[in-house]
């Protein structure tokens, strides 16, 4: 498999990303390279060299190098992934997708735990530094090479070493991994108020409140006669007139805040619904 080389729009660095089987090899050069982290699966992200900061919006979680990190499936977060040293960031990020953990679980009592055994609470956990993972990590770590590729059955006796790996440190990955049921829908303005910020298409509103997409168009206008688009849109602007009357701050920080990405369409945005300019509400 080739290298892809990814620029985005905000000239953020040069990226490589490799993918084998769900094993994922990434390298960023020079500057912090920021991305949107929302996995549908269960993941772990190593770092091999350089630095990871994980930003939930209430705390961050710095990863350096030779650290590991377990990430929820459905879990929504901000990476941050740059050199640190002298060195470039390089990391090794494995996917437990779910026909995978079907399979695995199939497998019998190796990866079964007591019924009464409780889940992990919901967020980023770092792992211990065990000897498990420092032996699966060093033999992933020659096929950052490109020209060396590994084969399929290879790399998935790799993400069972790193299942088995999970299972070894805290048992309670167990119920939590090898839960197939489908998401309970879960209040969708609370959803939405809770990350108005973020960019979301209506596949994604959909997903991360437990619902079809023809559920999620349903069940939205119960809540609202506005579309989700314009929903968050005056979301955004409530919060950013609040923010601007508080006084000190900058009308491009707040427009970034709220999840505006261009200030030219927050301004034009917010005179339509407020009828004055930003710059007439904003307080010294």
């Amino acid at each position: 498999m080739n290298p892809k080389e990814i620029k985005d729009e905000t000239q953020s660095p040069l990226k490589f990303i490799f993918n084998y089987e769900n094993v994922f090899y990434s390298f960023f050069y020079d500057d912090t390279a920021a991305c949107i982290h929302r996995s549908r699966e269960y993941a772990m992200n190593y770092v091999y060299s350089g630095e990871m900061v994980l930003d939930n919006g209430k705390k961050q979680i710095h990863v350096g190098k030779g650290e590991c990190v377990f990430i929820p499936r459905d879990h929504h977060i901000t990476m941050y992934k740059k050199p640190c040293d002298g060195e470039r960031y390089c990391g090794i990020f494995l996917s437990f997708v779910r026909q995978f953990l079907r399979e695995m679980y199939a497998l019998g009592d190796s990866y079964r735990v007591p019924a009464d055994t409780p889940k992990l609470k919901p967020g980023v956990i770092k792992l211990p530094q065990t000897a498990e993972l420092t032996s699966l990590f060093a033999s992933l770590s020659p096929f950052f090479d490109p020209k060396v590729k590994p084969q399929s059955d290879f790399m998935r006796l790799k993400m069972q070493e790193g299942l088995l790996a999970l299972l070894h440190i805290d048992r309670r990955f167990a119920p939590t991994l090898f839960d197939f049921n489908e998401p309970w829908k879960i209040d969708i303005l609370d959803f939405m108020n809770r990350n108005y910020m973020y960019e979301f298409t209506q596949e994604e509103l959909a997903h991360y409140t437990g619902r079809s997409l023809a559920t999620f168009k349903r069940d939205f206008k119960k809540v609202s006669e506005l579309t989700p688009e314009k929903w968050l849109i005056r979301k955004r602007l409530e919060v950013a007139y609040a923010l601007m009357q508080e006084g000190g701050k900058k009308i491009v920080d707040v427009c970034a805040k709220v999840g505006f990405k261009n200030q030219s369409h927050f301004s034009t945005a917010f005179k339509k619904q407020y009828g004055i300019a930003p710059t007439s509400v904003v307080v010294s």
